[in-house]
């Protein structure tokens, strides 16, 4: 791994790329082998970025929660295989497992009935009395938020308490894991200002931005439903940290997200079983994306690089393993694991990019691992 290269090009994000504030952290086999950190907190450049800087880090957060339902189903005996509907009465969809629910082929992205976001039961009546617009076996299609409360839902209905807390109590504390779904009050003084994105979409975004920009397509209305936090100040104030929401709402530092990742991919003994990482790093479904506009690949719960009929990676925002896994957050926010080479890797940052996926200042240090 090129360590000196990973620096300069981390150094050079802030002199060529337009970063503001970011940290960089890379494990390997259960130890952090690079942690970087540098910037500043807040558009003004008052506050200087340092490696316990905390930063909201959007659909970032899905992984982690993935991984909390999934600890939780262990528990009891149940795992990806298991109905939904065991589980959760009301769910609208009978037969569907919780396979097929982490990775988007439920039909559920977009609300019929308009709820807010800070509204859990609003949310979840609204999708047990809703149809489909899908079914597994009919595709998939990435749910940016109602994924969350689904997710949520059944840990509460389960565990008598939320996905947030028993992911703060159960998994991130024993770890030392400085990420949290709720952020405490008592960390809200190291939270970074997001800033909005200045750079006009790529190319690869410009047919995602053309349907969101679309009031009626699918793609508008997944990632405006619930409504609320759909502006960046609102991300920036307490209470959208303070609600733990699974699919949006996590706030951590690039170590603590790599660390996860750690724990994800078995680097690190944890609560997480075999089975649990398993679920994690193993194909689901690939294929066009319904709401994302392209091909993606899900785990339950994460992401990996769609291949081609050859077997080869049509991109690597994951590196070259095969076996890596990970999600990304809006705006540049990125962590994986990479199971067949014990690395696991996490870039935060504060300046907002208009990408969906990862951009130039995460993908150029991807690039670097191997």
């Amino acid at each position: 791994m090129d360590l000196q290269g990973l620096k300069d090009y981390f150094a050079a994000n802030f002199t060529e790329r337009g970063e503001i504030g970011a940290s960089l952290s890379i494990w390997k086999d259960g130890q952090e082998i690079l942690g970087l950190a540098d910037g500043w907190c807040d558009r003004g450049k008052t506050r200087p970025w340092d490696h316990d800087t905390l930063i909201p880090v959007y659909s970032a957060t899905k992984a982690p929660a993935a991984a909390t339902l999934l600890h939780v189903l262990s528990k009891r005996g149940l795992d990806e295989e298991s109905l939904v509907s065991e589980v959760w009465t009301g769910f609208p969809l009978d037969a569907a497992t919780f396979g097929e629910m982490l990775s988007h082929q439920c039909g559920l992205a977009a609300l019929v009935k308009s709820a807010d976001v800070f509204d859990h039961a609003g949310v979840i009546a609204s999708i047990e009395n809703q149809e489909p617009e899908w079914v597994p076996g009919q595709g998939h299609g990435y749910h940016p938020r109602t994924l969350g409360f689904m997710l949520d839902e059944c840990v509460r209905k389960l565990e008598g308490k939320t996905l947030g807390q028993v992911w703060n109590d159960e998994i991130a504390a024993p770890l030392d894991i400085d990420f949290w779904i709720g952020l405490p009050e008592e960390m809200h003084g190291r939270v970074a200002e997001l800033i909005p994105g200045r750079t006009k979409p790529s190319e690869l975004e410009k047919g995602f931005y053309g349907a969101f920009n679309n009031p009626d397509s699918p793609t508008r209305r997944a990632f405006t439903s619930p409504r609320g936090l759909h502006a960046i100040a609102e991300m920036n104030a307490p209470g959208a940290w303070l609600a733990g929401l699974p699919a949006m709402g996590g706030v951590g530092t690039a170590h603590g997200l790599a660390k996860f990742y750690q724990a994800a991919i078995g680097a690190l003994d944890s609560p997480f079983s075999s089975s649990v990482r398993e679920a994690l790093g193993t194909l689901q479904i690939s294929g066009e994306d319904k709401v994302l506009l392209r091909e993606t690949a899900f785990t339950c719960g994460c992401q990996k690089d769609p291949v081609d009929a050859d077997g080869e990676k049509k991109r690597h925002l994951y590196g070259k393993s095969q076996a890596a896994f990970g999600h990304p957050g809006a705006g540049g926010s990125h962590g994986f694991g990479d199971p067949a080479s014990g690395v696991s890797f996490a870039y935060v940052m504060n300046q907002m990019e208009l990408n969906v996926m990862p951009g130039e200042r995460c993908t150029g240090l991807v690039a670097l691992l191997d």
